[in-house]
Protein backbone atom coordinates (compact mmCIF):
# COMPACT_ATOMS: atom_id res chain seq x y z
CA UNK A 1 0.00 0.00 0.00
CA UNK A 2 2.53 2.35 0.79
CA UNK A 3 4.42 1.69 -1.99
CA UNK A 4 1.17 2.56 -4.02
CA UNK A 5 1.04 5.42 -2.45
CA UNK A 6 4.65 6.68 -3.30
CA UNK A 7 4.26 5.49 -6.59
CA UNK A 8 1.26 7.59 -6.87
CA UNK A 9 2.57 10.57 -5.78
CA UNK A 10 5.61 10.39 -7.84
CA UNK A 11 3.55 9.74 -11.02
CA UNK A 12 1.81 13.05 -9.91
CA UNK A 13 4.35 15.14 -8.86
CA UNK A 14 6.85 15.28 -11.90
CA UNK A 15 7.76 18.29 -13.76
CA UNK A 16 10.64 19.76 -15.75
CA UNK A 17 13.71 22.20 -15.12
CA UNK A 18 13.46 25.09 -17.49
CA UNK A 19 16.16 25.08 -20.66
CA UNK A 20 17.51 21.74 -19.73
CA UNK A 21 14.50 19.95 -19.95
CA UNK A 22 15.53 17.66 -17.31
CA UNK A 23 12.57 15.36 -15.36
CA UNK A 24 12.24 15.64 -11.70
CA UNK A 25 10.08 14.78 -9.06
CA UNK A 26 8.80 17.63 -6.84
CA UNK A 27 6.56 16.74 -4.59
CA UNK A 28 6.10 19.39 -2.44
CA UNK A 29 3.89 22.60 -3.04
CA UNK A 30 6.30 25.54 -3.96
CA UNK A 31 3.72 27.97 -2.55
CA UNK A 32 4.35 26.32 0.77
CA UNK A 33 8.06 26.36 0.48
CA UNK A 34 8.35 29.50 -0.14
CA UNK A 35 6.13 31.02 3.05
CA UNK A 36 8.98 28.73 4.98
CA UNK A 37 11.43 30.05 3.25
CA UNK A 38 9.96 34.07 3.70
CA UNK A 39 10.05 32.84 7.49
CA UNK A 40 13.54 31.34 7.94
CA UNK A 41 15.33 33.56 5.88
CA UNK A 42 13.97 36.61 8.07
CA UNK A 43 14.93 34.55 10.93
CA UNK A 44 18.45 33.84 9.86
CA UNK A 45 18.83 37.57 8.91
CA UNK A 46 17.84 38.70 12.43
CA UNK A 47 20.38 36.39 14.14
CA UNK A 48 23.36 37.04 11.85
CA UNK A 49 24.91 40.40 11.18
CA UNK A 50 23.34 41.84 7.65
CA UNK A 51 25.87 44.45 6.24
CA UNK A 52 23.74 47.53 5.06
CA UNK A 53 22.67 48.88 2.48
CA UNK A 54 25.12 51.97 2.67
CA UNK A 55 28.11 49.68 1.77
CA UNK A 56 28.90 49.51 -1.35
CA UNK A 57 29.52 45.87 -1.40
CA UNK A 58 25.77 45.32 0.04
CA UNK A 59 24.87 47.28 -3.41
CA UNK A 60 26.81 45.56 -5.32
CA UNK A 61 25.32 42.39 -4.21
CA UNK A 62 21.50 43.93 -4.68
CA UNK A 63 22.70 45.34 -8.04
CA UNK A 64 23.36 41.63 -8.99
CA UNK A 65 20.68 39.84 -7.91
CA UNK A 66 18.25 42.35 -9.40
CA UNK A 67 19.72 42.52 -12.91
CA UNK A 68 20.46 38.90 -12.93
CA UNK A 69 16.64 37.91 -11.42
CA UNK A 70 15.04 40.64 -13.85
CA UNK A 71 16.51 39.01 -17.02
CA UNK A 72 15.40 35.25 -15.50
CA UNK A 73 11.86 36.85 -14.94
CA UNK A 74 11.97 38.13 -18.48
CA UNK A 75 12.65 35.24 -20.14
CA UNK A 76 10.24 32.85 -18.48
CA UNK A 77 7.34 35.09 -19.13
CA UNK A 78 8.79 35.20 -22.61
CA UNK A 79 9.08 31.22 -22.45
CA UNK A 80 5.30 30.89 -21.58
CA UNK A 81 6.75 29.82 -17.93
CA UNK A 82 5.95 33.21 -16.10
CA UNK A 83 3.98 31.01 -13.15
CA UNK A 84 7.22 30.00 -12.23
CA UNK A 85 8.33 32.96 -10.28
CA UNK A 86 4.58 34.59 -9.87
CA UNK A 87 4.84 34.60 -6.24
CA UNK A 88 8.83 35.77 -5.88
CA UNK A 89 9.79 38.33 -4.13
CA UNK A 90 13.18 38.23 -4.59
CA UNK A 91 15.63 39.40 -1.68
CA UNK A 92 19.90 39.60 -1.83
CA UNK A 93 21.43 40.12 1.31
CA UNK A 94 25.22 40.64 1.83
CA UNK A 95 25.80 38.60 5.36
CA UNK A 96 29.04 39.88 7.42
CA UNK A 97 30.61 36.10 7.74
CA UNK A 98 34.58 35.01 6.81
CA UNK A 99 32.56 31.28 5.38
CA UNK A 100 33.47 31.30 1.83
CA UNK A 101 29.37 30.46 1.51
CA UNK A 102 26.35 31.53 -0.75
CA UNK A 103 22.87 29.93 -0.78
CA UNK A 104 19.29 30.14 -1.95
CA UNK A 105 15.80 29.42 -1.07
CA UNK A 106 12.22 29.22 -2.73
CA UNK A 107 10.73 32.02 -3.25
CA UNK A 108 14.00 33.72 -4.36
CA UNK A 109 16.15 34.73 -1.15
CA UNK A 110 19.23 34.73 -1.62
CA UNK A 111 22.13 35.03 0.60
CA UNK A 112 25.96 35.85 -0.10
CA UNK A 113 28.44 35.94 2.96
CA UNK A 114 31.34 38.79 2.91
CA UNK A 115 33.76 35.66 3.03
CA UNK A 116 33.44 35.07 -0.56
CA UNK A 117 34.16 38.33 -2.22
CA UNK A 118 37.86 38.01 -1.89
CA UNK A 119 37.43 34.87 -4.66
CA UNK A 120 34.56 36.97 -6.69
CA UNK A 121 37.00 39.82 -6.82
CA UNK A 122 34.31 42.12 -8.41
CA UNK A 123 31.08 42.05 -10.02
CA UNK A 124 31.18 39.79 -12.73
CA UNK A 125 33.02 37.12 -10.78
CA UNK A 126 29.97 38.23 -8.01
CA UNK A 127 27.48 37.28 -11.01
CA UNK A 128 28.61 34.21 -11.37
CA UNK A 129 28.10 32.94 -7.89
CA UNK A 130 24.65 35.03 -7.65
CA UNK A 131 23.50 33.22 -11.36
CA UNK A 132 24.25 29.36 -9.52
CA UNK A 133 22.15 30.53 -6.58
CA UNK A 134 19.57 31.80 -8.56
CA UNK A 135 20.04 28.96 -11.00
CA UNK A 136 18.83 26.49 -7.65
CA UNK A 137 16.40 28.53 -7.04
CA UNK A 138 14.36 28.46 -10.86
CA UNK A 139 14.90 24.71 -10.79
CA UNK A 140 13.52 23.84 -7.68
CA UNK A 141 16.25 21.73 -6.59
CA UNK A 142 15.94 21.91 -3.21
CA UNK A 143 12.12 20.79 -3.61
CA UNK A 144 13.90 17.60 -5.00
CA UNK A 145 16.79 16.95 -1.90
CA UNK A 146 13.77 17.83 0.50
CA UNK A 147 11.23 15.51 -0.87
CA UNK A 148 13.60 12.68 -1.12
CA UNK A 149 14.03 13.22 2.80
CA UNK A 150 11.03 13.97 3.46
CA UNK A 151 10.17 10.42 2.13
CA UNK A 152 13.28 8.59 3.52
CA UNK A 153 12.76 10.31 7.29
CA UNK A 154 8.72 10.38 7.49
CA UNK A 155 7.27 8.36 4.88
CA UNK A 156 4.97 9.42 2.06
CA UNK A 157 3.04 12.36 4.35
CA UNK A 158 2.10 15.67 3.12
CA UNK A 159 4.26 18.54 4.20
CA UNK A 160 1.29 20.19 6.15
CA UNK A 161 1.44 17.01 7.64
CA UNK A 162 5.03 16.99 8.70
CA UNK A 163 4.96 20.80 9.66
CA UNK A 164 1.68 19.87 12.01
CA UNK A 165 3.24 16.48 13.98
CA UNK A 166 6.93 16.86 13.53
CA UNK A 167 7.73 21.01 13.37
CA UNK A 168 11.31 21.00 14.20
CA UNK A 169 12.20 17.85 12.12
CA UNK A 170 11.00 19.53 9.08
CA UNK A 171 12.29 22.60 9.72
CA UNK A 172 15.62 21.17 10.35
CA UNK A 173 15.20 19.38 7.12
CA UNK A 174 14.35 22.57 5.40
CA UNK A 175 17.44 24.43 6.64
CA UNK A 176 19.57 21.47 5.34
CA UNK A 177 17.91 21.51 1.84
CA UNK A 178 19.10 24.77 1.13
CA UNK A 179 22.26 25.06 2.62
CA UNK A 180 21.80 27.59 5.20
CA UNK A 181 23.94 26.86 8.30
CA UNK A 182 27.45 25.05 8.69
CA UNK A 183 25.87 21.59 9.16
CA UNK A 184 26.63 18.60 6.10
CA UNK A 185 24.03 16.39 5.27
CA UNK A 186 22.93 13.58 2.80
CA UNK A 187 20.48 17.04 1.94
CA UNK A 188 23.37 18.80 -0.28
CA UNK A 189 22.82 18.92 -3.87
CA UNK A 190 24.24 16.25 -5.81
CA UNK A 191 26.37 16.71 -8.48
CA UNK A 192 24.08 16.74 -11.32
CA UNK A 193 22.27 19.48 -9.54
CA UNK A 194 25.53 21.74 -9.10
CA UNK A 195 26.53 21.16 -13.01
CA UNK A 196 22.99 21.92 -13.71
CA UNK A 197 22.79 25.26 -11.73
CA UNK A 198 26.71 26.26 -13.53
CA UNK A 199 25.14 25.65 -16.74
CA UNK A 200 21.88 27.50 -15.97
CA UNK A 201 23.86 30.14 -13.96
CA UNK A 202 26.24 30.71 -17.13
CA UNK A 203 23.02 31.41 -19.19
CA UNK A 204 21.41 33.84 -16.90
CA UNK A 205 24.29 35.65 -15.83
CA UNK A 206 24.89 35.99 -19.86
CA UNK A 207 21.00 37.17 -20.06
CA UNK A 208 22.02 39.92 -17.28
CA UNK A 209 24.66 41.41 -19.44
CA UNK A 210 27.75 39.52 -17.82
CA UNK A 211 30.43 37.88 -19.81
CA UNK A 212 29.98 34.38 -19.04
CA UNK A 213 33.83 33.55 -19.22
CA UNK A 214 34.01 34.69 -15.57
CA UNK A 215 32.82 31.38 -14.67
CA UNK A 216 35.82 29.68 -15.92
CA UNK A 217 38.32 32.31 -14.52
CA UNK A 218 36.17 32.38 -10.82
CA UNK A 219 36.39 28.57 -10.73
CA UNK A 220 39.80 28.71 -11.17
CA UNK A 221 40.48 31.16 -8.66
CA UNK A 222 38.26 29.12 -6.43
CA UNK A 223 40.69 25.96 -7.05
CA UNK A 224 43.43 27.90 -6.11
CA UNK A 225 41.76 29.00 -2.69
CA UNK A 226 40.29 25.08 -2.15
CA UNK A 227 43.98 23.42 -2.70
CA UNK A 228 44.72 24.74 1.24
CA UNK A 229 43.71 22.74 4.46
CA UNK A 230 40.29 24.05 4.90
CA UNK A 231 37.41 23.05 2.34
CA UNK A 232 34.86 26.12 1.96
CA UNK A 233 31.60 25.34 2.65
CA UNK A 234 30.49 26.64 -0.72
CA UNK A 235 32.77 23.90 -1.95
CA UNK A 236 32.08 20.77 0.54
CA UNK A 237 29.83 18.69 -1.62
CA UNK A 238 30.62 20.04 -4.46
CA UNK A 239 32.13 18.74 -7.59
CA UNK A 240 35.59 19.14 -8.02
CA UNK A 241 36.76 22.78 -9.50
CA UNK A 242 38.78 20.85 -12.27
CA UNK A 243 35.53 19.32 -13.56
CA UNK A 244 33.53 22.55 -13.08
CA UNK A 245 36.37 24.37 -14.87
CA UNK A 246 36.33 21.77 -17.89
CA UNK A 247 32.77 21.66 -17.65
CA UNK A 248 32.17 25.52 -18.15
CA UNK A 249 34.80 25.38 -20.90
CA UNK A 250 32.90 22.87 -22.77
CA UNK A 251 29.48 24.85 -21.95
CA UNK A 252 30.81 28.36 -22.89
CA UNK A 253 29.76 28.28 -26.08
CA UNK A 254 26.26 27.65 -25.64
CA UNK A 255 25.90 30.69 -22.92
CA UNK A 256 27.58 33.25 -25.09
CA UNK A 257 24.31 32.56 -27.82
CA UNK A 258 22.92 34.30 -24.61
CA UNK A 259 24.66 36.70 -23.78
CA UNK A 260 23.51 40.19 -24.27
CA UNK A 261 26.27 42.52 -23.20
Amino acid sequence: MVFLLVTALLWTACGSVPLTGRRQVRMLPEGLLSEMAAANYQGFMDQHQVVPSSDPRAQMVQRSGEKISNAVVQYLRESGEARRVQDFDWQFNLVDSEQVNAWAMPGGKIAIYTGILDLTQDENGLAVVMAHEIAHVIARHGNERMSQQLLLTMGAISLDVALRERPQETRDIFMLAFGVGGTLGSLAYSRQHEYEADALGMIFMAMAGYNPNHTITFWERMMAYSSGPDIPQFLSTHPSNQARVNAAREFLPTAMNYYNP
